[in-house]
């Protein structure tokens, strides 16, 4: 425990060392006003992210953004040791569930302290449904929004087309394919499946079978949490099938077989699989792999992207929803041009046509219909028309993300794990889910009752 005391007072002194050093460092140029802007964007992305910045700063001559990445899992840690030691930055990006429990501990702003009613209130009616959950607690927007991330099934049609397969367009054609290309009568040792569901995705999964997470009107706290709700439980309990058709063991080495395959980060572009859920950002790897079949030769697989597909009493264009986001500390020093910042790169003020270019360049989903309307997005959907499903999914009102409470990290986890025990282990759904819900619901009394 002292070690760990001491490796925790050694990264604070750290922190506010740099951050003051940050702070000291002459602004460029020094008549301008210096936000400094915290995010976690890497790789391919990072250009781009400067390229935005260098736009803003270019763009008047009030204020003058610097970028810090800050790569790695340990954001979180590195942005509360900077509120312990009074010099966080003024701006942060983010992709966690997390501004719900760091609005609940009073360290953001909260945005109607930043602007006017009357913009708030334009701002609520520009963003997305599942945008502005995102960044809401307790009726209050603490974050914006800049960019969505949306999960879909995404189809090898080639590999479908071979076994005269239809895309699946319902549960019923889903499982069809699963069992089609992976009987469950067949030896163990599979290196294909058509689908196999994974146990993060009952956040989607139980959206699309009607379910709720939580229950925002109920007057006891533990009763909004709902994991272990009649639908989402039914979600389960299909997913569970999958597990009981090949055995939890044979599912358990699946899994365990693709993290150790070399070079297959999208187990979509082997065949490992003929249908699998994920994101956007996959479309770029397809796009790439394309590409590069081409050039040597081969004839690419064709690929599709549907939604996932809705049991009768279920809902429609649903599923589970995330995406990264601004927020502004309490003790942020420059929160105006935070502000001002975080509208640029969105596109709520009047940038509209820039944001659209940068999410066209990134492959990004905007929060805002008026940003996906612009022609040089539109464009870019017509050359992509993968990209253009998801997009279309993001406006969707049963695109939900986790619930707003300050708790939601934990919340995710708890039925995560609740389904892996399913999955992997051969637990009862609906035990599982109820001691998840258990376990979430004590812990969400505890923060309330610290506040």
């Amino acid at each position: 425990m002292r070690n760990l005391i001491s490796i925790i007072a050694a990264v604070l002194i750290t922190s506010v060392v740099v951050g003051s050093a940050l702070r000291t460092a002459p602004a460029e140029p020094s008549d301008r006003q210096e936000v400094v802007f915290w995010h976690f964007w890497g790789g391919r992305d990072r250009p781009l992210v400067q390229e935005i910045v260098a736009q803003f700063n270019a763009s008047q001559d009030q204020y003058f953004v610097r970028a810090i990445a800050m790569p790695g899992s340990n954001l979180d840690l590195k942005f509360f040791l900077s509120v312990a030691g009074n010099d966080p930055p003024d701006l942060l990006n983010h992709d966690d569930p997390v501004v719900a429990d760091w609005a609940h501990r009073g360290v953001l702003t909260p945005l109607d302290e930043l602007t006017t009613a009357d913009e708030i209130g334009r701002l609520e009616a520009w963003l997305f449904p599942a945008a502005r959950q995102l960044g809401s607690y307790e009726g209050r927007l603490y974050a914006l929004c800049n960019g969505l991330d949306v999960r879909a099934l995404y189809c090898n049609q080639t590999l479908l087309t071979e076994y005269q397969l239809p895309l699946p367009r319902t549960i019923e054609q889903l499982d069809q394919i699963a069992e089609t290309i992976a009987p469950a009568a067949d030896a163990s040792g599979r290196k294909q499946m058509g689908y196999l569901p994974d146990p993060r995705r009952l956040w989607a999964w139980g959206i699309v079978f009607g379910g709720n997470f939580w229950n925002p009107q109920a007057g006891e706290p533990a009763a909004k949490i709902t994991a272990d709700s009649p639908k989402i439980v039914a979600a389960l309990e299909w997913m569970a099938g999958y597990s009981r058709r090949y055995g939890p063991s044979e599912v358990a080495a699946f899994r365990s077989g693709e993290q150790a395959l070399a070079g297959a980060a999208f187990p979509l572009l082997d065949r490992r699989y003929a249908v699998i859920m994920d994101g956007q950002w996959r479309v770029r790897d397809i796009a790439q792999a394309q590409a590069a079949e081409a050039t040597s030769g081969k004839a690419p697989d064709e690929f599709a992207v549907v939604p996932l597909p809705a049991p009768a009493e279920g809902r429609v264009n649903a599923g589970w929803v995330n995406g990264n986001f601004f927020v502004v500390p309490r003790q942020a020093r420059q929160k105006q041009g935070a502000w001002q910042f975080m509208k640029f790169w969105s596109g709520f003020s009047e940038t509209a046509q820039q944001a659209a270019e940068a999410c066209a360049e990134g492959g990004w989903i905007p929060a805002s219909q008026s940003v996906v309307d612009q022609r040089v997005y539109q464009q870019a959907l017509d050359q992509s028309p993968l990209l253009r499903k998801f997009v279309e999914l993001a406006a969707s009102e049963n695109q939900q993300p986790v619930p707003p409470l300050p708790v939601a990290s934990v919340y995710y986890q708890e039925v995560v794990a609740a389904a892996q025990e399913v999955l992997y282990r051969d637990a009862d759904p609906q035990a599982s889910l109820r001691q998840a819900a258990d376990r979430t619901r004590a812990r969400l009394q505890e923060v309330l009752d610290a506040r």
